[in-house]
């Protein structure tokens, strides 16, 4: 399970992540984590005290990719000290305002990750993703999406 990512203790650095399942996924693996910048950069962000945001999708998507209840404890444990978003009225409003926008520029988007993006929005996230959706969404939104060097 990612012995490499220690969750924040540290004082906050002024970045604003909310990291996306996909992420989460990769970085807690039980090997080594795969070499994916967005990996290294949840690493240094949790290292150095950055503010990494979660929510309950994202906690119950890790669950249920996970098997076994040392698993399940391990990443309940971890998750303990995040800050956890809970969305509200306003945010699946704006989130059928993400999806709707993206539709009529001919990007399709989930449910799910229209939300995300909405919390990203209204909270002023950056979404560290490795999930290209969120990328197009960034395209035509206003919404601030980590991109490592390269990817443009």
């Amino acid at each position: 399970m990612g012995p490499r990512l220690r969750l924040q203790d540290g004082a906050p650095t002024g970045v604003r992540f909310f990291v996306d399942t996909s992420v989460w996924s990769l970085a807690l693996r039980r090997s080594d984590p795969p070499a994916v910048p967005e990996v290294a950069v949840l690493g240094e962000a949790l290292d150095q005290g950055d503010l990494v945001f979660t929510t309950g999708l994202v906690l119950q998507e890790l669950l249920q990719g996970f098997r076994g209840p040392t698993a399940k404890d391990a990443i309940i444990q971890r998750f303990a000290s995040l800050p956890f978003l809970v969305p509200g009225r306003s945010d699946y409003i704006e989130a059928a305002g993400v999806r709707n926008e993206c539709r009529r520029r001919g990007v399709q988007v989930g449910t799910i990750d229209a939300l995300f993006a909405a919390l990203c929005l209204s909270k002023d996230l950056t979404i560290l993703t490795t999930d290209r959706d969120f990328h197009r969404i960034a395209d035509i939104l206003p919404l601030s999406c980590w991109r490592s060097k390269g990817t443009g």
